[in-house]
């Protein structure tokens, strides 16, 4: 087919590309740096923080200090409100809305064209590039690409500047070729209320031919299930027999991954990617292997954060060159899109550093350090699903928080789970949770010694559809939001229990 053959050729051609950053990573992160220091020289943000002087990333960090979306927003205020050339030289016409997981309030991230079509989509053709070139007899563009994205429609600022979810905005500016493959209908897939959205979207694709989706795992999931119901089946594959490749990101696949096999064919590929309102940043590239090639060509150019710094009021950072396997940072990113030493606030490791392989840990507002433990998302999901495994159970939905002990002069961790199939002896899932937790985190397992710091973990289960029915309540339903895992404090617990008992 024309679509394959043209594809085999940029397949080709990027791998190429990608292989040489793989090569010399340095080398392109520092070619990045002038780039974006050149380009932004004559904006305001360029001129307040004298760009004209920066020569090496020294003076760079003298020149801009680390900034978070609260203490960057006065610039995108400036650009929501139509001013230009802020901190990026080219028109900012678009913003990314997102509300992130932890917070209620909405943020504007901006969208410059050189984002748009160095980074985000570029990481698409990239997820299909790197793909095919694992599985050349790949065939997805004989069917349909089903998007399972945000849901929000795009709004106007009073300006004329426009505001949507990242996906809202990615499809709005797809060329129109892409719409002959892409299904549902772009009216579809920008409807703003998830309930009515989830049942168009699975009554408009159900007859056609999707030979790969792309989702947050929560949402796809009880889309694949609605459309199941209405075909009367129990297998996805019974309606899409084509269907081989699921591209997931926004949360960790894990707690989801046995409910993806029980309803997909055992031939289905999962690939993982992590892309955000901020730019696109890895890609799985080894269906063998569970970690992220990080994509150092997309107009981003990385610093890192040790998790001894996070609290601190000026960060130190570290360059790819000075990164460690296995240890915890928080990402700070400085783009093509006009953000400039940002804290994005997600928390990854190294599993690698030739190439440069990352796995998401969490969020910088998503650990428990209570009692010195620093437990992280990743070890949260990792030890809820060994757990599982070893006593037939599984889990919807969790979060976790810290509680202060009514007997003892420490605390708990409070983990408030949603069971699929609840274990026959909840006692027994505490202590093997709280085991496998002590097993992988030397640190949690140190302040749990004696029962002195840290006492041991309590689970309260909630009814099923909770999580769901709370995150609606919300405001929280599709898309790009996402159930918080870890919190520091029991708000969203407190917040929980007033929601069941109202």
């Amino acid at each position: 087919m024309p679509f394959n053959s043209l594809f085999s050729w940029f397949i080709t051609k990027r791998m190429h590309q990608i292989d040489l950053f793989m090569k010399h990573p340095h080398e392109v992160q520092d070619e990045l740096f002038q780039y974006l220091i050149e380009e932004a020289g004559s904006t305001r943000f360029g001129f307040e923080h004298n760009f004209q002087k920066i020569q090496q990333l020294s003076d760079f960090k003298k020149a801009v200090p680390i900034r978070t979306y609260e203490t960057f927003r006065p610039y995108i205020d400036r650009l929501k409100e139509g001013e230009q050339q802020v901190t990026w030289p080219t028109k900012v016409k678009w913003f990314a809305k997102s509300s992130g997981t932890t917070d209620d309030k909405s943020k504007y991230i901006p969208v410059t064209q050189e984002a748009l079509e160095d980074c985000h989509y570029k990481g698409g053709k990239d997820m299909l590039a790197m793909y095919y070139y694992q599985f050349p007899e790949a065939s997805l563009f004989n069917g349909k690409s089903l998007v399972v994205g945000g849901s929000s429609a795009i709004s106007t600022f009073n300006n004329g500047s426009l505001t949507g979810d990242l996906s809202a905005i990615i499809i709005n500016n797809l060329p129109s070729w892409v719409e002959l493959k892409r299904t549902p209908s772009k009216e579809i897939a920008l409807m703003n209320n998830w309930e009515e959205k989830l049942e168009a979207m699975a009554r408009a694709t159900m007859n056609e031919d999707v030979t790969n989706i792309a989702g947050v795992p929560s949402w796809t999931l009880l889309l694949l299930k609605r459309i199941c119901e209405l075909k009367g089946v129990q297998n996805i594959e019974e309606v899409w027999p084509h269907l081989e490749l699921y591209m997931h990101g926004g949360i960790s696949f894990l707690p989801y991954r046995n409910a993806f096999l029980e309803i997909c064919s055992p031939r289905m590929n999962f690939m993982e990617t992590y892309n955000a309102s901020e730019g696109f940043f890895g890609i799985q590239d080894n269906a063998l292997s569970d970690d992220m090639l990080l994509m150092l060509d997309y107009g981003i150019f990385y610093e890192f954060i040790p998790m001894e710094e996070w609290d601190h009021e000026n960060p130190q950072t570290l360059t790819l060159q000075e990164v460690e396997v296995n240890q915890p940072y928080a990402v700070v990113i400085s783009t093509n899109g006009g953000l400039w030493r940002y804290n994005i606030g997600d928390t990854v490791r190294f599993t690698s550093l030739s190439p440069y392989r990352i796995k998401i840990t969490g969020r910088t507002k998503q650990f428990i350090n209570i009692a010195g433990e620093e437990l992280m998302v990743e070890n949260a999901e990792i030890a809820l699903n060994k757990t599982c495994s070893e006593l037939q159970s599984e889990v919807r939905e969790f979060t976790v928080c810290p509680i202060k002990s009514n007997h003892a002069s420490g605390f708990y961790h409070h983990w408030m789970i949603e069971f699929k199939t609840a274990p026959a002896d909840l006692s027994k899932f505490e202590k093997t949770l709280d085991d496998q937790i002590r097993q992988m985190n030397s640190d949690y397992d140190a302040k749990r010694a004696g029962n002195m710091n840290l006492q041991p973990l309590q689970i309260e289960v909630v009814p099923e559809q909770t999580f769901l029915n709370w995150m609606k309540h919300r405001g929280k339903l599709g898309g790009q939001n996402k159930v918080p895992r870890l919190h520091s404090n029991d708000l969203y617990v407190r917040q929980i229990h007033e929601f069941i008992h109202a």
